[in-house]
C-alpha cells in the first residue's frame, strides 16, 4: 500500500476483511474515535447498510469476546434492543483476519450521548436492564468474573492504588498535578472514614448471575429519551445491585443534573417494575454499591496510557472530576436515597443507616 495515506489504508483493510470475510461490499469507511479495547469503524455498504466495525486488539482475550458477542445474540433473541451481529461466511460471530479479531454489527439509530440522562430517559434505562437481567438470570455463568473490589478489596490496597496513581500521573507529566494530588487526597480520605461502615449495612449475600458488566451511558444508543441499542456486551458474571447502581448513579448525571435523585428513583423502580425476582434487599443496596464501587475506581486520574483522540482524552479527564463530584453527593445523599428506597420496596425491610 505503498503512497497511501493512513485513512486510505486503513479503509482499503477494511473492505479487504468484510469482502473476503463477510462478502460485504465496502463503499464508505469512518473511523469513530471512542473505546480503548477496540479499533472502530462505521461501514456504509453498497446496498446501503450501515454497520459498525470493529478490530480487537492483538492481545485481546478472543474467547471473552466471543462469550460476549454470544450473550447480545441472546438477549437480542429476547426481543432486547440489541444490534445484530453479522456471521461470517463460515458463521463465526468473530472472524480473525490480519492478525486481529473482527465483529460486525448493526448501527443502531440514535447515537451515544454522555449528557445527563432525564428522567423519561432513565426510566427506560431502567426497563431495559430490568429485562436483560431476567432474560440473562437463564444464561450459563460466564467465565470473565467481573472484579468486586469495592465489595472485598482492602483499603490498604485501594490506598496503595491512589500512590501509584499519582506516581503514573506525574510521570506523565500531569496537566494539573496539584489538582490531581488533592483530589487523591480526598478519596483516601473517603477510603479510611466511610468504606467499612458502608460495607457494614450491605446484605450479607448479593445475587450473581451473567451480567452485560459494563452497561454504561458509552455503551446505549439512544433516540429520543429511549434505548434504541445496547452495545459492547462485555459477558462476565457479577452482581446485578452492582451493574443497576453503576447505571441509576450515573457520574455523568448525578455531578451535572439537578434531577440526578429523580433519574435514579425512576430508574430503580423501572427495573423492579421488569425484574421482580431479584431481592429487594439487592435492589436497595444498589446506592451503596455505587457508592462503594465509585470509592475503589480510579478510572479517568490518568489518560495518557489509552492512547485517545483527543476528545475522548477530554472526556475521559471530565468523567475524573464527575466521578469525584459524585462522591460527595452519595455521602451527603445516601440515608435519604435508601429512605426513597424503602418506600418503594416495603418488603426490603427498614434503612439501616449509613
Amino acid at each position: 500500500m505503498a503512497g497511501m495515506s493512513e485513512a486510505d489504508e486503513d479503509e482499503a483493510l477494511t473492505a479487504d476483511v468484510l469482502g473476503e470475510r463477510y462478502g460485504i461490499v465496502v463503499q464508505v469507511v469512518e473511523p469513530v474515535h471512542m473505546g480503548t479495547d477496540t479499533i472502530n469503524r462505521r461501514v456504509l455498504t453498497e446496498d446501503g447498510a450501515r454497520l459498525f466495525v470493529k478490530e480487537y486488539h492483538s492481545d485481546a482475550d478472543v474467547e471473552a469476546a466471543r462469550t460476549a458477542w454470544d450473550m447480545s445474540e441472546y438477549c437480542r433473541a429476547a426481543r432486547l434492543p440489541v444490534p445484530r451481529i453479522w456471521p461470517d461466511l463460515n458463521g463465526n460471530l468473530i472472524t480473525i483476519a490480519e492478525g486481529s479479531a473482527w465483529a460486525v454489527v448493526d448501527e443502531a439509530p440514535g447515537r451515544v450521548t454522555t449528557s445527563a440522562m432525564t428522567v423519561e430517559l432513565a426510566e427506560h434505562i431502567g426497563t431495559v436492564m430490568g429485562r436483560m437481567h431476567r432474560v440473562l438470570a437463564a444464561y450459563p455463568m460466564p467465565r470473565r468474573v467481573q472484579q468486586s473490589r469495592w465489595r472485598t478489596g482492602t483499603v490498604d490496597d485501594a490506598l496503595a492504588q491512589a500512590d501509584r496513581v499519582l506516581t503514573k500521573a506525574l510521570w506523565q507529566g500531569h496537566e494539573n498535578p496539584e489538582r490531581l494530588r488533592a483530589d487523591l487526597d480526598q478519596r483516601r480520605e473517603d477510603l479510611h472514614e466511610h468504606v467499612h461502615r458502608l460495607r457494614d449495612h450491605l446484605p450479607s449475600e448479593l445475587v450473581e448471575q451473567a451480567l452485560h458488566a459494563d452497561f454504561t451511558r458509552t455503551n446505549l444508543v439512544v433516540l429520543a429519551d429511549a434505548v434504541t441499542g445496547v452495545i459492547d456486551f462485555r459477558g462476565a458474571s457479577g452482581m446485578p445491585a452492582w451493574e443497576l447502581g453503576r447505571a441509576a448513579f450515573d457520574p455523568r448525571t448525578v455531578a451535572t443534573s439537578p434531577q440526578w435523585d429523580a433519574c435514579a428513583l425512576a430508574m430503580v423502580s423501572a427495573y423492579h417494575a421488569e425484574n421482580p425476582s431479584l431481592p429487594s434487599a439487592d435492589v436497595r443496596a444498589c446506592a451503596r454499591a455505587a457508592l462503594l464501587y465509585t470509592l475503589f475506581s480510579f478510572y479517568g486520574a490518568t489518560t495518557s496510557e489509552y492512547d485517545l483522540h483527543p476528545e475522548a482524552e477530554t472526556d475521559l479527564k471530565r468523567y475524573w472530576s464527575e466521578k469525584q463530584t459524585t462522591i460527595r453527593r452519595l455521602l451527603n445523599s445516601l440515608p435519604d436515597i435508601e429512605d426513597a428506597f424503602a418506600d418503594l420496596l416495603p418488603d426490603a425491610g427498614p434503612a439501616r443507616g449509613f
